[in-house]
């Protein structure tokens, strides 16, 4: 009797875990698809507005794709909307971003995870964290005060005239600051969920500290820190008010001098804000499709770039 009461009783409190269970199963699928069913209408907004200009209305002629997608110059005032220039401006001005923050942040990580004492790396970590949490306009006005004023300098030192500091290579210093906090962030974490012994092993078969920290631990972390370079993209894709202050926003192109005025995505999408109809206003959602074809497009180009790395 004892122990059928026993197993009575166990049976109760499993099948409670049971239904706890599959209440909390439905609640972060109610969340997942809430999420998403967001997305969808944002997607779905944008695309309806932004195909919009390509069909015309009764208060404006439709726009050529064809010149809208391939064209190299921007002037609202003459009716030219072409962005394959701002296209080509905005890969230029990201991945370069990335090219200087990416060792910068995961060097970076690596001194505060494994080298600097716990004091310091304590310290550091915070100050990482205050730099992600720094709002985008902030960084844009301390690029205005001094990113463009040590670009104009340096172009009067090389011989090369500048627009009061905009430029291309101000634009991609500023992103190179803001997304340094992201790729360290994720590059910390990823460095700390290295299994400890696998540095002692490394250790133990005669490796110094250094080539344990480079061949053993950010090889057996990469994948991780692929993911905060990713992040990181993104957010220097997505960057709208700062980049704005200091591009110069040039209405043709594309730009490859670094002492050049250049022109992105997100910056022509916030220069057209003032409006609130007509084709310049729609044709700003067209930009935005742009825009969301271009990060889809390259994340999934670095996630495939991710998993091959991840297998090596």
């Amino acid at each position: 009797m004892e122990l059928y009461v026993r197993k009575h009783t166990s049976s109760k409190k499993n099948n409670k875990k049971l239904k706890h269970d599959k209440a909390m199963k439905k609640v972060f699928m109610s969340a997942a698809l809430l999420s998403s069913s967001m997305l969808a209408v944002i997607v779905i907004f944008i695309a309806l507005k932004g195909i919009t200009p390509f069909v015309g209305t009764d208060t404006y002629e439709a726009v050529n794709v064809f010149d809208f997608l391939f064209g190299n110059m921007w002037r609202k005032d003459q009716g030219i909307y072409g962005v394959g220039f701002i296209i080509i401006n905005t890969l230029i001005s990201s991945f370069a971003a990335l090219l200087i923050a990416f060792p910068l942040a995961v060097l970076s990580a690596l001194f505060i995870c494994k080298i600097a004492p716990k004091k310091l790396a304590t310290m550091m970590t915070s100050i990482v964290e205050l730099l992600a949490a720094v709002p985008s306009v902030v960084y844009g006005v301390f690029a205005c005060g001094t990113i463009t004023v040590i670009v104009k300098e340096l172009g009067a030192m090389l011989g090369f005239a500048t627009v009061g500091g905009a430029s291309l290579l101000a634009v991609i210093l500023l992103l190179a600051i803001m997304i340094f906090p992201t790729i360290t962030s994720l590059s910390i974490t990823a460095i700390n969920a290295v299994d400890t012994e696998m540095e002692l092993g490394s250790l133990a078969l005669g490796a110094t500290k250094t080539q344990t920290n480079f061949k053993v631990v950010l090889a057996s972390a990469k994948s991780g820190i692929f993911a905060g370079a990713i992040l990181g993209i993104g957010r220097a894709f997505g960057e709208a008010t700062a980049v704005a202050m200091v591009a110069g926003n040039k209405m043709f192109g594309p730009t490859f001098h670094l002492f050049d005025t250049t022109r992105t995505l997100t910056t022509t999408m916030l220069s057209g804000l003032k409006e609130t109809s007509g084709l310049d206003y729609d044709i700003r959602f067209s930009v935005g499709l742009v825009l969301m074809a271009v990060i889809l497009l390259s994340n999934l180009i670095l996630n495939y770039v991710k998993k091959r790395v991840g297998k090596l």
